[in-house]
């Protein structure tokens, strides 16, 4: 039979046992709300994260361009190429697009042109539209910040060269060509309006920098006003 003396440091251990582990389950349902809150943190941020980078990677008018809603034939292969800045640091941002056309030069044209329209595309009657003449159909366009310029043409359907040969020259045979070339060649290049050259007042033709005026201006006192001489 234990005494008295005896039993109480076994009583006085168990309340401070119990005591540690009630701190150590406290611990562990802090570690996991902890945990979990990281892992929503992680989870939730990643989304927008990925979209905000795949925004930032992919130039929205490219998106835009994609929603035209041109046929399948006029869109038959794509390829993009972007150069400049976005935020026009030293050269704003120039999109440039080479589409593949299965059909002539003028069905296509007129498939891009009602699909311009459709996405609120303006046509632009302005000068040097295009920059030097050309074969095909060359049209500009504006819509908001932005200048588009769209030019169809037949396709150069030249053959791709050889390893150690020339590049083949296409025959001038025009029933030969009517067989290996058809379709048509699309180019579209999208600029920044402040970008664009066309946007800004354009050089003057006044006769008096060029040659002689026709109709000159006669003022009201065509001297003007007389510097005496020294005396």
């Amino acid at each position: 039979m234990r005494s008295a003396g005896q039993d109480a440091p076994d009583d006085d251990a168990a309340p401070g046992a119990r005591s540690e582990e009630r701190r150590q389950t406290r611990e562990r349902r802090r570690l996991r709300a902890a945990v979990l809150v990281l892992v929503s943190v992680v989870l939730l941020g990643a989304v927008p994260l990925f979209f905000g980078i795949r925004t930032l990677s992919r130039d929205p008018v490219f998106d835009n361009l994609d929603q035209l809603g041109v046929p399948a034939w006029a869109a038959a292969k794509t390829v993009d190429d972007v150069s400049g800045s976005r935020w026009c640091l030293l050269d704003c941002r120039l999109r440039e697009r080479t589409v593949t056309s299965e059909k002539a030069p003028k069905e296509t044209a007129q498939v891009y042109e009602d699909a311009l329209r459709r996405e609120g595309w303006q046509p632009w009657k302005v000068s040097r539209c295009p920059e030097q003449q050309t074969k095909g159909s060359y049209t500009c366009w504006r819509r908001d910040e932005l200048t588009l310029d769209l030019w169809v043409r037949d396709p150069t359907c030249v053959p791709p060269p050889v390893d150690g040969e020339p590049a083949v020259v296409p025959s001038g045979d025009p029933s030969a060509a009517a067989t290996e070339c058809t379709g048509s060649l699309v180019s579209v290049k999208v600029r920044n309006a402040i970008d664009d050259e066309r946007t800004r007042p354009q050089p003057t033709t006044d006769p008096s920098l060029t040659g002689e005026d026709p109709f000159p201006t006669v003022s009201a006192d065509p001297l003007g006003e007389l510097t005496p001489s020294p005396s």
